[in-house]
């Protein structure tokens, strides 16, 4: 799987939000300025040979949906982003949000709950 790019990005989070969707469709979801309809299109087009999107066609028209979950692509971008920034540490990380105050300390309380869940459930 490859790294979307914003504009890919953003097709996909509007795809991911109708689950399918004409390219009209996709236009109007998008904020303004919206792209033109055949640069929605195109981007469409190249998620579908890129495997992010699949297709029914109607006549001469298409209506499409995501392949690639929303979770299974935030998996694979976040694993990528932990190894390219944080040497796949999550820990590196966290510590990397509370060192410079963008977690506030409820954020970083609740983590660590969620964190002791996680470690009395597991064998």
């Amino acid at each position: 799987m490859k790294e979307l790019t914003k504009a890919e990005d953003q097709i996909m989070q509007v795809l991911w939000k109708l689950e399918k969707a004409f390219v009209k469709d996709i236009v109007e979801q998008l904020p303004e300025p919206k792209p033109a309809y055949n640069t929605v299109s195109t981007i469409v087009r190249i998620l579908e040979k890129k495997g992010f999107v699949g297709y029914k066609a109607f006549g001469k028209t298409h209506e499409y949906f995501p392949l690639i979950t929303k979770e299974k692509y935030t998996r694979f971008y976040l694993n990528n982003m932990m190894t390219g920034y944080f040497n796949g540490s999550f820990q590196n990380l966290v510590s990397f949000f509370a060192k410079d105050n963008v977690m506030k300390v409820q954020e970083i309380d609740q983590l660590v709950k969620e964190l002791e869940k996680i470690k009395t459930k597991k064998p």
